[in-house]
């Protein structure tokens, strides 16, 4: 089968998935800019300041990946519903999800508020003074965005599942534009320090989750969300929704943490290191932009395929998607590679941290061509399917197993440094795409239809 000319009456053209993947990556692309736009402005108050910053931001995001995993649970039991020709119970699962994850999120903002000094003692051990007050005060605020953090993501998840990635892409570039605009007034014009990133991130977070309410409240989109202060949860459709988000989420949650307790490790070799480090994820993070953005859209793709209980479709979406991301990934490498000098000269390191950095760079992304599609697309497909709890058991595992017992052994008891990190981090990969490669031959995950 052809996998560039989808065949007749497939429930996805080329042109519909251009239109779902194009807004994704884009959407996804503007979100990682701002993130390097942060670190290099960060970078201007001096390598404690940027180290402070990115200690909490791989906190930050654990808790931004478990609601965005939360959004994607909700999105799969949507899909399948709509598949199934079911809009009213699909509308109903969209409303579960948004209060869930409104009332869940705040929650966990005051916990984080009230806890901060301990996470990041525990988390991140003995870290030096300046770069712990900078740590402080930057959770401190930002902290104050996880709910809206979570109620974007819930909006977004429910527009994507009808094929519109296009709203959440454009509430997302105004924000994000704001974001970058203030973060340099404060910085810049003011001369505030890490609260310059802060402030203006919680401000966008916040405009974007009104934007999106306002839309998702809006009758008019097929799945809209009731317009009323007054909520009554369906136990049984949000347990639908939690049995494929919670396992994501808990998976997407263990996974940021595992970054955080290799982080830990990388602290402990100096200023130098953790600076290394965080530039390397900044700018490394891009070689595998188009495979995260891709992979929202495939949940809801096969998502649908499911709910009309067509598996041919769905194996053919994973196929031509898959290949999607392969070529996507060899085109982004190329330009990071090229452009990856001049970068680097933005960050104005010290010469032996930026030589640490591109070592970094470099070989994070030859690997996001070779082995990342099957380790992180695959997976996708299983959770359009519902089969997110093995995927979840899989991933954790393998993660406590390579990716932070390795940790130590090659960067530490082998004295390899902070790189034996990230080569630890190489064989999870490597090891995870071969068990997802065996699950998805066997059929298992077909299993696994969540309504």
């Amino acid at each position: 089968m052809n996998l560039f000319k989808t065949p007749e009456g497939y429930l996805f053209s080329n042109k519909a998935l251009l239109y779902l993947f194009i807004p994704l990556l884009i959407e996804m692309s503007l979100e990682f800019f701002v993130g390097l736009a942060d670190s290099i402005m960060v970078a201007s108050l001096g390598e404690a300041a940027i180290s402070g910053v990115s200690l909490v931001d791989f906190l930050v995001q654990l808790l931004i990946f478990s609601f965005a995993a939360l959004a994607t649970g909700g999105a799969v039991i949507a899909g399948q519903y709509l598949g199934d020709n079911q809009p009213e119970r699909a509308r109903d699962a969209s409303n579960q999800l948004v209060w869930f994850s409104a009332i869940s999120s705040v929650i966990f903002m005051v916990i984080v508020i009230f806890a901060r000094s301990f996470l990041i003692g525990i988390l991140f051990g003995q870290i030096e003074a300046d770069v712990w007050n900078n740590a402080d005060v930057y959770l401190l605020i930002v902290a104050l965005s996880i709910p809206f953090i979570a109620i974007y993501n819930s909006g977004a998840a429910i527009f994507r599942t009808t094929n519109n990635a296009s709203l959440p892409m454009k509430i997302m570039a105004f924000c994000d534009i704001l974001n970058v605009v203030g973060n340099a007034f404060c910085i810049y014009y003011l001369g505030w320090g890490v609260e310059g990133v802060a402030i203006p991130t919680v401000l966008s977070r916040l405009l974007s989750a009104i934007i999106i309410l306002y839309f998702v409240l809006d009758e008019n989109y097929v799945l809209h969300i009731k317009k009323t202060l007054k909520h009554k949860f369906d136990w049984k459709l949000l347990k639908n929704v939690l049995n494929v988000g919670v396992p994501y989420g808990i998976e997407n949650g263990l996974f940021q943490l595992g970054r955080v307790l290799v982080l830990s490790l990388v602290s402990t070799f100096g200023t130098m290191a953790i600076a290394a480090n965080s530039v390397g994820y900044a700018i490394g993070i891009f070689s595998v932009l188009p495979g995260f953005a891709i992979n929202l859209g495939l949940t809801a793709v096969i998502s649908r395929c499911v709910g009309a209980n067509d598996y041919e479709q769905a194996k053919y979406y994973n196929k031509k998607i898959i290949s999607i991301v392969f070529i996507s990934h060899i085109v982004i490498n190329a330009v990071i590679f090229a452009l990856l000098p001049f970068i680097l000269d933005i960050y104005n390191l010290h010469t032996q941290t930026a030589a640490m950095a591109s070592e970094m760079i470099i070989w994070h992304g030859i690997f996001a061509i070779i082995i990342w599609p099957i380790a992180f697309t695959l997976p996708a497909t299983f959770r359009g399917a519902g089969d997110s709890k093995s995927v979840m058991y899989i991933s954790l595992g393998v993660m406590f197993t390579c990716r932070i017992a390795l940790s130590y052994v090659i960067a530490d008891w082998l004295g390899i440094g902070v790189f034996g990190t990230w080569i630890a981090m190489f064989i999870d990969w490597y090891v995870r795409a071969a068990i997802y490669i065996y699950r998805y031959f066997s059929g298992k995950w077909m299993e696994y239809r969540a309504i």
